[in-house]
């Protein structure tokens, strides 16, 4: 900054990630699963929404590379990020109203325009986030940093899911879709607004060559990761038409279960693997290989976390008999509660990490998260339902502080942010792979086992809740440096 932070700075610069995280919370469990629904019906619904997942989600990863690319080069008069956070919002805004009357569509008709729509807003979302990343690093003295990072925590977590499930959720709940979308647009309105009171001054100096290679990298990383996806979904696809005619629901159950879990397993394991070796070359690759296994592990408990939120609404409804529009309150109540749960665990996880090691904590992460789980499965009741959610909210919080912590420790430090950026493939592959693998295996249920209502997503979550075990065991293949080991208690 060109002058001394003032106590409103660490509002105005950390403001937007509130709109951004509202818009997710928002899109991800509520809006998107109900209008996939009307669109497409109960019986396609889970592929439909996979489908618009995948490729939203990739053209997300893409986006935020390039336009953090450009932003970092950007000379106009409004600064560096600004022009990016304000072009970004306001298109989000145009989308969102084309998506409000849309939701008076119905057929493939309606979903053919939300999913460009939704494909779009991800473009445009993804443009300004990547921009609003750059504010701290950019302005904030280093002494300062970390309080500024606790005030953008708190706007990426609580603040947001406690705003979404009191307001936009009992909107939908009731109904009133465009009421929930008119109180979205306004939160990401203000926000942005309050953004463009950052003190930010205009690059100064020539920029930089554009240098295309780190992103030529990523295009090819996430053009492989995209096409094992694809891949893995027509054996899933192949896997369904052998069972066409199997009266037997347990068989059913044990077979699409295991071969939904084996194909996410395999996008897990060989897209971030042979991902990771297109981006940095072979020979990195085997030297840095906890890194790679850390990253494949991180990608098997983020897909689990992801998911169950994706596909909570349809849970909800199928398992707990609870009609349409009525499921999105409580949906929206148990993300509430993952979400203050993590905030609560993961500063405690520090103390753990700092104590035990962070791989031990990590292991445990996944374990506590596969109980909670196992809980949500078996519930016959919200409370039941909210209980399993506040475990996993605490697994994940855990989760987030010591999987950070270890895989920090496992980059070169002199190229950590190049390595901790490939990362980024475990946070967007991890809603790709759990949905557009997981919903078409939720639908096979609800067309074949149609007298036992909500099966298909209690199978999806038992998958989830495996990948939670896998993570875990694939830490075996994380080696720590020796200077990180500490002792036991």
């Amino acid at each position: 900054m060109t002058r001394a932070p003032r106590w409103y700075d660490i509002i105005t610069t950390n403001i937007f990630y509130l709109g951004l995280a509202t818009l997710t919370q928002t899109f991800v469990p509520l809006v998107l699963p109900l209008l996939v629904q009307q669109f497409v019906g109960e019986t396609r619904q889970g592929a439909y929404f996979g489908r618009m997942r995948l490729w939203a989600l990739m053209v997300a990863l893409l986006a935020q590379a390039l336009m953090g690319m450009l932003s970092d080069r950007s000379t106009l008069r409004w600064g560096r990020r600004r022009p990016f956070i304000f072009g970004g919002a306001l298109m989000d805004l145009l989308v969102l109203a084309a998506i409000g009357f849309t939701a008076q569509m119905n057929g493939m008709a309606g979903y053919r325009v939300l999913f460009v729509l939704y494909v779009l807003l991800q473009l445009f979302s993804n443009t300004a986030h990547s921009a609003q990343q750059g504010f701290i690093p950019d302005l904030v003295p280093e002494d300062q940093r970390g309080r500024f990072s606790g005030i953008k925590a708190l706007f990426e977590v609580p603040v947001p899911v406690v705003l979404v499930s009191f307001t936009i959720a009992r909107l939908i709940g009731a109904g009133h879709m465009w009421g929930g979308l008119l109180v979205l647009m306004a939160v990401i309105f203000l926000t942005m607004l309050l953004a463009m009171f950052v003190p930010e001054p205009p690059l100064r100096v020539p920029s930089p060559p554009l240098d295309w290679q780190p992103f030529l990298r990523l295009l090819l990383m996430t053009g492989f990761f995209t096409a094992l996806i694809l891949l893995l979904r027509e054996a899933v696809t192949w896997g369904e038409r052998r069972l066409v005619g199997v009266e037997s629901v347990f068989v059913l159950v044990v077979v699409m279960g295991m071969l939904g879990f084996t194909a996410m397993s395999v996008a897990v394991v060989v897209g971030v693997g042979g991902g990771v070796r297109l981006s940095i070359g072979a020979e990195k690759t085997r030297l840095l290989s906890a890194f790679v296994w850390w990253v494949i592990s991180r990608l098997a408990f983020l897909v689990s976390v992801t998911n169950l939120g994706g596909f909570v609404l349809y849970f909800l409804q199928g398992r707990l008999g609870i009609t349409r529009e009525s499921a999105a309150k409580p949906a929206s109540q148990m993300m509430m509660l993952v979400g203050v749960f993590i905030l609560l665990s993961a500063l405690p996880a520090g103390w753990l990490v700092d104590r035990i090691g962070r791989k031990k904590v990590v292991a445990w992460s996944g374990l506590i998260a596969a109980m909670g789980t196992a809980i949500v499965l078996f519930a016959t009741n919200l409370t039941l339902v909210f209980i399993g959610a506040s475990i996993i909210g605490v697994a994940t919080g855990v989760f987030y502080t010591a999987s950070w912590a270890l895989g920090t420790g496992l980059v070169p430090e002199d190229e950590a942010g190049r390595y901790l950026g490939i990362s980024n493939l475990a946070g967007a592959g991890a809603g790709a792979v759990g949905a557009y693998i997981g919903g078409p295996v939720a639908d096979f249920f609800t067309r074949h086992a149609a007298e036992i209502p909500g099966l298909g997503y209690v199978v999806i979550f038992a998958i989830y809740g495996l990948m939670f075990l896998l993570s875990t065991l694939l830490l075996a293949k994380v080696q720590e440096p020796a200077t990180q080991e500490k002792p036991g208690v």
